[in-house]
């Protein structure tokens, strides 16, 4: 599941999963059923109504109305999600992570004709790969992309981090934190180490200090580094 950094307003990077093509495949999938199901359900009504063809052809259209507007009524009433969507944990959002309003389904929906009526999903896919953030040609002219709700959770992402079996740590003080304080501490420690942002790591080194009640000697990007590995040592030899 790949991953990109969308910007809010208030100009704060957030990480977004990206659906992945297989989960946006089985979505439409499921999707397409359901409109096929509906479609099948509709002709055998009006066969039971033996209508003639004049008056059938109309009302064939008229109660398939909801199968053809089936995308853009679902997603904007039911936050970006369709029943395949749903199923599949996936939702369509604006680039800047905001829910999207119906100009944005709408566009997106329109140019389905060309994503996956004219070429059979081949569009979709090809652009889906080469822009690498979940958007196929509607999204892009719509500026939406489509994301997984799914929790990616791996080993990083926790406050386990390994310690030698000769690490002596430096500040028992770390004992006044709990398992949530180091969390949001190491997250924030990796992203701005990613990122190369220093003041995010002297805030963390005032804090830390601050609560901690200590003096320290090392360099405030060690220091943070320090406390979390020391906060495991404590923790896993208690």
């Amino acid at each position: 599941m790949d991953e990109f950094q969308i910007e809010t307003a208030q100009n704060v990077g957030i990480n977004q999963n990206v659906a992945s093509i297989g989960d946006r495949l089985l979505g439409y999938l499921i999707d397409s059923a359901i409109i096929l199901l509906y479609f099948i359900a509709s002709i055998m009504l009006l066969v039971t109504l033996d209508l003639d063809m004049g008056d059938a052809w109309a009302i064939y259209l008229l109660v398939n109305l909801p199968a053809f507007l089936y995308y853009v009524l679902l997603e904007t009433f039911w936050d970006g999600k369709t029943v395949g969507k749903s199923v599949m944990r996936t939702k369509v959002v604006k680039l800047d992570g905001s829910k999207p309003g119906f100009a944005n389904y709408f566009v997106r929906w329109i140019l389905r004709i060309v994503d996956v009526a004219l070429t059979s999903g081949g569009a979709a896919v090809l652009t889906i790969l080469i822009k690498g953030n979940g958007q196929r040609i509607g999204d892009i002219a719509a500026g939406t992309t489509v994301i997984s709700e799914k929790q990616k959770v791996s080993i990083d992402d926790t406050i386990l981090k390994e310690i030698p079996m000769d690490y002596v740590p430096s500040y028992s003080q770390v004992t006044v934190l709990n398992d949530t304080d180091i969390q949001k501490v190491k997250n924030l420690y990796d992203e701005a180490v990613r990122k190369g942002n220093h003041n995010i790591i002297l805030n963390l080194h005032h804090r830390l200090v601050k609560v901690m009640n200590v003096e320290p000697k090392e360099k405030p990007v060690d220091f943070v580094a320090k406390v979390i590995k020391d906060y495991n040592y404590y923790t896993q030899n208690m």
